[in-house]
């Protein structure tokens, strides 16, 4: 099997314009919550959440392209733009088409929904742009990310709610690793945070009205995000013989199905995914160091998540880190894992371990060490990924340090 490494990243999102942004806030642990800027934000119970501040389309696109683009595909044309960049990549000749892009959602474009139904229901008009469907469908931002970049390889979308881009990765690490594609194009990009999104979420009452406190005894929900994540997967030998810089290598990967409830989330499903990603990586549990958790802030994740990581590692469970970066950039639902993937590359490559903000009680269900508030340098050689999504859909990653 091949080998397969990071050779590029790129993000937007509450903490940052750039995956660098991005990692310096995780490193000083602060908050990009605050509160929203969206239409109708008077008829919200809701009005928190990790939104994209100082970002004006018109200073990356022209109108032409605005006009194409929803804010999904926006955020992940530029953190795809930064990644490759990095990547220093070209995809022309023959690996254009050897190299692909698989991106996770889970709303897609709904932000054009939104304003489409405001205009059809709200305003009483007969007629819509004609770019509406594909503005709002699912594959819109892989398939223009494919365009921009010549990438004439496998290029498709997951959506699994929550675990989406978790998903996407792990389905490009194992084309890249079976030889079916030389570099993918992988993560994921949301864009939630408008009247209608948020909405829907209050639904569910899983909501926080003031801020986003995994593991802590005293959390009262989740808060949403926005914005996108982007990595090029390369494969290790293709990697090496053009002399690129490699941040980590993706050694694992596993995905389960609870196969009980829509919503409630399984302790059994979730150590399922966590062990076979371990066993796929050819590991002990003993080697992880480091787990970025899905930790959403909810009473049921955090205690099923912390359950399961007991489950799959015993004692070993007491000398792990394992930290929520949820609770600085909010939830970002389909595109949560790829911005979650930093908080892993910089364990991995920086020694720095992000912490879990707004950690203020002792949860006798979570004993585990979260990494409370403070960011930590330590050596990690080995690193988990975890996401769990409503329908429960599992997927875990595991990534080693290089070198």
């Amino acid at each position: 099997m091949k080998r397969v490494v990071i050779t590029g990243q790129g993000s937007i999102n509450a903490l940052g314009h750039t995956a660098d942004a991005t990692m310096q806030a995780m490193r000083d642990g602060r908050s990009g919550i605050g509160p929203l800027d969206v239409r109708d934000v008077d008829r919200l119970s809701i009005k928190i959440g990790g939104q994209v501040t100082g970002y004006t389309p018109e200073d990356h696109f022209t109108r032409q392209q605005i006009a194409l683009y929803d804010r999904f595909t926006q955020f992940a044309l530029l953190a795809a733009n930064e990644a490759i960049a990095q990547s220093g990549l070209t995809f022309d000749g023959e690996l254009a088409y050897e190299a692909g892009v698989v991106l996770g959602t889970a709303g897609g474009g709904l932000s054009t929904s939104d304003e489409n139904f405001r205009t059809v229901y709200e305003e009483g008009k007969n007629r819509v742009h004609p770019f509406v469907v594909p503005r709002l469908m699912n594959n819109a931002a892989a398939s223009h990310v494919s365009m921009v970049h010549n990438l004439m390889g496998p290029s498709f979308t997951v959506a699994t709610a929550c675990a989406s881009s978790n998903h996407a990765m792990g389905q490009a690490f194992q084309m890249i690793r079976s030889g079916a594609s030389r570099v993918m194009i992988t993560g994921g990009s949301e864009s939630m945070l408008c009247f209608g999104g948020i909405k829907a979420w209050e639904g569910l009452r899983v909501m926080s009205r003031d801020a986003c406190r995994p593991f802590s005894a005293n959390r009262n929900g989740m808060v949403q995000g926005e914005g996108a994540g982007v990595f090029v997967f390369e494969e290790y030998e293709h990697a090496k013989a053009r002399g690129a810089e490699i941040l980590a290598e993706v050694i694992g990967f596993a995905m389960t199905s609870d196969a009980s409830d829509i919503v409630m989330p399984s302790k059994q499903g979730a150590a399922r995914a966590i062990a076979g990603a371990i066993r796929d990586a050819g590991l002990n549990p003993q080697d992880v160091d480091y787990i970025n958790a899905h930790g959403t802030g909810t009473a049921a994740n955090d205690k099923t998540e912390c359950a399961a990581v007991v489950d799959v590692f015993g004692r070993h469970a007491d000398k792990l880190m394992i930290s929520s970066t949820k609770s600085m950039h909010g939830h970002l639902i389909g595109g949560t894992g790829a911005v979650e993937l930093l908080a892993c590359i910089m364990a991995l490559r920086d020694g720095i371990v992000a912490p879990t903000i707004g950690y203020e009680e002792a949860d006798p269900e979570c004993t585990l060490d979260v990494v409370p508030n403070v960011a930590r340098e330590v050596t990690v050689n080995v690193a988990l990924t975890n996401a769990f999504a409503f329908g429960g859909l599992n997927a875990v990653l595991a990534l080693r340090k290089f070198g």
